[in-house]
């Protein structure tokens, strides 16, 4: 290919779009005029847009959408969902609807601890680095009062510093296990400004009690970072109604058979893997589109789930589902870090858009409406499953990305419309 170029991000805005458009693109004209096509119209909106990330060119365009009516612990939400596949914010507002006339979505935040550590190597004993540690514990959190005093003054900061000995699964292999409290602050920059610190002073304190005296007792840092992985900062929700009350009228599917079904279907996916899959997915569909809509980092939250899901040694589903005392129960516990201020929430003018809309909730308040959207999408996709199949729904919200893909006008979009009504809808290359 030979497509190298040095100093790249030197280059100005400009010189980036002449230079990729020339070098990868049949049609340069073209190619730069739909990077421009996309650029905000108000140019201090794309100066803040292009100083998000690095090299940027151009928008990425993801759909805006909402699902109103969500009755959350008696108060009513409008959602806004960021999601580019069919039929996510349909099926979330009609599991809104369901369950707004059944008592709505309960909800509990059960902790928001999160999780640092400074792993390092020392080639001691551990009853060495354990002596010196528990001397030192105080001194070492005195050293991030600079940095926490804040945080504590806002109910937050360092809950928990402890010395974990980790040389059985990896020699020589030792962590300061760090836990913390953020607030409405999702806390990574909080978070590894403490992590290291802590290290930098561990070193400096080493040195001073000669713990690191000769090569047998050496220690090294290796990295200070938090982790993704948040087991203790849960949130619970679930829906409840009577069997008798869980009639499906327009499928004239009784209650009893519905909760039979349902309570089946995430049996399913509690033992088998392959399905728990597809099953979590359904749930990421709504808490991602959310978490995306409020400038949150979907992706830290999709690694934490997922290894949440899988924490029992086998990959399981997230949701539960039971019939108790003549009610069907159906409930969700995720583990969530989340952020209401700092980050883009008030750099990305929609991610500010979209608080007001959610009324400008607090992190844990956000917490709980991030795993309601995840449970009305799971229970919308479960109901569809077992009762009409996933595709009639589905395909039919697909139908238009379709006509549109064939460039179809407005009165052949109507026309299939009202054809695939009544028959299902399938496309051939």
């Amino acid at each position: 290919m030979g497509k190298k170029i040095d100093g790249f991000s030197k280059l100005t805005k400009s010189e980036k779009i002449d230079w990729i458009t020339k070098t990868h693109f049949n049609n340069p004209e073209k190619a730069k005029k739909q990077l421009e096509s996309y650029w905000n119209s108000d140019s201090n909106t794309q100066k803040r847009h292009d100083e998000f990330i690095e090299n940027t060119l151009s928008n990425f365009y993801l759909p805006l959408g909402v699902a109103p009516n969500f009755l959350i612990n008696g108060k009513n939400y409008t959602l806004p969902l960021v999601v580019e596949e069919s039929s996510v914010v349909a099926a979330a507002s009609n599991a809104a609807k369901f369950w707004g006339n059944r008592g709505g979505f309960s909800t509990q935040v059960i902790d928001t601890l999160k999780v640092g550590h400074v792993h390092f190597y020392f080639g001691g004993a551990p009853q060495e680095i354990q002596k010196f540690f528990d001397r030192r514990k105080k001194d070492l959190l005195r050293s991030t009062r600079y940095l926490t005093k804040n945080m504590e003054a806002r109910g937050g900061g360092i809950t928990k510093l402890e010395l974990v000995n980790k040389s059985e699964v990896l020699p020589r292999y030792f962590q300061l296990h760090m836990e913390f409290k953020t607030k409405d602050a999702m806390g990574a920059n909080f978070i590894n400004s403490c992590l290291e610190l802590i290290a930098k002073k561990f070193l400096e304190f080493a040195e001073e009690d000669q713990l690191t005296q000769g090569k047998e007792n050496s220690l090294e840092i290796v990295m200070s970072i938090l982790s993704n992985y948040v087991p203790e900062c849960l949130v619970h929700a679930e829906v409840r109604c009577s069997v008798a009350d869980f009639t499906l009228q327009n499928n004239g599917v009784n209650g009893a058979t519905f909760a039979k079904k349902m309570v089946d279907a995430v049996a399913i996916a509690s033992c088998e893997p392959y399905r728990a899959v597809t099953h979590n997915k359904g749930i990421m569909n709504g808490v991602d589109a959310l978490v995306i809509a409020t400038g949150n980092d979907f992706r830290a939250v999709e690694a934490g789930v997922h290894a949440f899901a899988g924490r029992s040694g086998q990959y399981r589903s997230l949701s539960n589902a039971y019939i108790q005392d003549e009610q069907f129960v159906m409930e969700l516990t995720l583990p969530l870090a989340l952020g209401t201020v700092g980050g883009l929430t008030k750099l990305h003018p929609m991610v500010e858009w979209c608080m007001e809309l959610l009324g400008n909730p607090s992190s844990e308040e956000l917490m709980e409406i991030v795993a309601v959207a995840g449970l009305a999408q799971n229970f919308a996709a479960l109901r569809s499953l077992v009762t009409t199949g996933i595709q009639k729904g589905h395909m039919k919200m697909h139908l238009l990305n379709i006509l549109n893909q064939f460039e179809a006008n407005d009165t052949l979009k109507s026309d299939a419309v009202s054809y695939f009504k009544t028959e299902p809808v399938s496309v051939q290359a």
